[in-house]
C-alpha cells in the first residue's frame, strides 16, 4: 500500500530557534513558514521535515508515507477499516488532506496520496533550491528508526496493515522493513520501551559525509557513533544527537538497493551486522535522559565511567 517515506513532523518548543537549528546544522532549506509551523526541504524532494509549535513535550509527532501510485485516501481508509484501524483526516502542510493513525506503540503515522512532479517541475525545483542551499545538504529524508518493547507485534502490524515488507532481522529483537528498493524506510529495536530513535538523511557519498562531519564539529554537534558501515544495510553511517527533540539524526550514504526477489535475511546478534568496522555504539546511544546526554558531552564512557 505504501510507495515511499515522505516526511517527519516534530513538536518543538521554540519554532524560530528550531527552524534556525535544523536549517543550519543539517543544511535544510525553508519552504514555508507560518505562526504554527515551518516546512524544511532537502534537495531531491518537495519537503522532508515539518516543525510544529506545540506546548506538549518536544518530540516526534508523526512520520508520513506516500501511498502507492493510484491508491486514494478513501481506498486506504477502507483497507485500514478492514484491520479495525481508525484513521482521521488531517491537514498536512503543502499537501492538503492526509490520514492520521497510530501504530501499536503509539507512534503517529500519516498517509498521503502520491504526488508526481513532471520532469520540468522537478528540474525547476532543484534549480531553485540549489541556489540557496549551503554546500552541505542531504539529498533526501531516508528512513526512521524506533525503539520498542514489542518488536514482533509492531512490525507485524506494519506488514499486515500498511503492506511493509521485512528486509532483515538481527537476532529476534531488531527488524528492518522496506516499501521500495531502499533497504529500509523504518526499523525497530527492542530496548524495553517505546521511543523514536532517529531520523535518517541521505548524503551523496563519502566525500559529502566528510564535509558534513566537519560542519557538525564546527557547530559543536559531536558524533555519538560513527563513522562506520552497517553490515545488514551496507550503508556508511554517522549519528549525532538532537537532544532538543529527544532523538538522533543519522547521516548515511551507499544504502543497499534490494532486488525484486529479495527474501528476508536473518543475522546473528553480534557486532558485524551493526558495524562491519567493529565498533558498537556507547550505551548512551539508546537513552534520552539528561545523564546520557551529559555522558556524551563529557566522553564519560570513553573514560571508563559506566552509566547508571
Amino acid at each position: 500500500m505504501l510507495s515511499a517515506i515522505h516526511h517527519a513532523a516534530l513538536r518543538v518548543a521554540n519554532l524560530e530557534e528550531s527552524c534556525q537549528r535544523w536549517s543550519h546544522v543539517l543544511g535544510l532549506t525553508l519552504v514555508e513558514q507560518t505562526e504554527g509551523h515551518v516546512v524544511l526541504r532537502c534537495n531531491h524532494e518537495d519537503f522532508a521535515l515539518v516543525l510544529q509549535r506545540s506546548e506538549a513535550a518536544p518530540g516526534l509527532a508523526y512520520v508520513a508515507y506516500e501511498l502507492a501510485s493510484g491508491v486514494s485516501l478513501t481506498e486506504a481508509r477502507q483497507r485500514l477499516a478492514g484491520h479495525d484501524v481508525q484513521a482521521q483526516e488531517i491537514d498536512v502542510p503543502l499537501r492538503g488532506s492526509g490520514l492520521y493513525l497510530s501504530d501499536p506503540d503509539g507512534n503517529g503515522v500519516v498517509l498521503l496520496e502520491r504526488r508526481k512532479m513532471s520532469g520540468t517541475e522537478a528540474w525547476n525545483a532543484e534549480l531553485l533550491y540549489s541556489s540557496v542551499l549551503p554546500g552541505f545538504h542531504p539529498r533526501k529524508f531516508g528512513h526512521v528508526n524506533y525503539l520498542s518493547k514489542d518488536v514482533k507485534r509492531v512490525t507485524q502490524w506494519y506488514a499486515d496493515v500498511l503492506g511493509c515488507k521485512f528486509t532483515d532481522w538481527i537476532g529476534d529483537e531488531g527488524c528492518w522493513m522496506h516499501v521500495n528498493r531502499d533497504h529500509h524506510v523504518l526499523a525497530f529495536l527492542n530496548k524495553g520501551y517505546n521511543h523514536i530513535h532517529h531520523l535518517a538523511f541521505e548524503l551523496v557519498d563519502w566525500g559529502e559525509m566528510r564535509v558534513a562531519l566537519d560542519h557538525l564539529a564546527q557547530n559543536h554537534r559531536n558524533l555519538v557513533w560513527g563513522p562506520g558501515r552497517h553490515g545488514n544495510a551496507r550503508n556508511l553511517f554517522s549519528y549525532f544527537r538532537m537532544h532538543e527533540e529527544e532523538l538522533f539524526v543519522e547521516l548515511f550514504c551507499d544504502m543497499e538497493q534490494l532486488r525484486d526477489d529479495h527474501e528476508t535475511r536473518y543475522y546473528p546478534d553480534d557486532t558485524h551486522p551493526s558495524n562491519t568496522w567493529g565498533i558498537l555504539p556507547p550505551r548512551s546511544y539508546f537513552r534520552f535522559d539528561e545523564e546520557a546526554v551529559r555522558s556524551e558531552l563529557d566522553q564519560s564512557e570513553a573514560y571508563g565511567q559506566q552509566l547508571h
